[in-house]
């Protein structure tokens, strides 16, 4: 199974570069092992735009957001056998402190969420 981490903190500058070699040294060891997909970092909000879709009506707010309390800072997508694994993986995951990981599966092509309380 495949699942997404989405890597949030409250650091809105580029990470240190201590902290760069430690993703770097694990991202390639683990891509070689087969359990790391992909991952990459986002460029700053700056450089951003958010796109709001409400009652036919398009919104597009350039970057950066004041009101972003945190950001989406990069992403790793994994193989992992359960959630459980998925998680146990994210403990290993260099970040900045008092950054948090969301994860979340990735459906397989012939899956469809089955919960029907799925918010859009």
């Amino acid at each position: 199974m495949r699942y997404m981490y989405l890597v949030k903190s409250a650091c809105s500058g580029p990470p240190p570069q201590r902290l760069m070699e430690e993703i770097g040294k694990l991202a390639e060891r683990e891509m070689k092992a087969g359990t790391v997909v992909d991952m990459g970092g986002l460029m700053p909000l700056a450089m951003g735009a958010r796109v709001r879709l409400a009652g036919g009506k398009v919104d597009v707010i350039d970057g950066p957001f004041a009101e972003a309390k945190e950001v989406v800072g990069g992403y790793w997508l994994i193989q992992a056998a359960s959630k459980e694994e998925a998680v146990e993986w994210a403990k290993r995951v260099p970040a900045a402190p008092g950054s948090k990981i969301e994860i979340r599966r990735v459906p397989e092509e012939d899956e469809v969420p089955q919960d029907s309380t799925v918010q859009r």
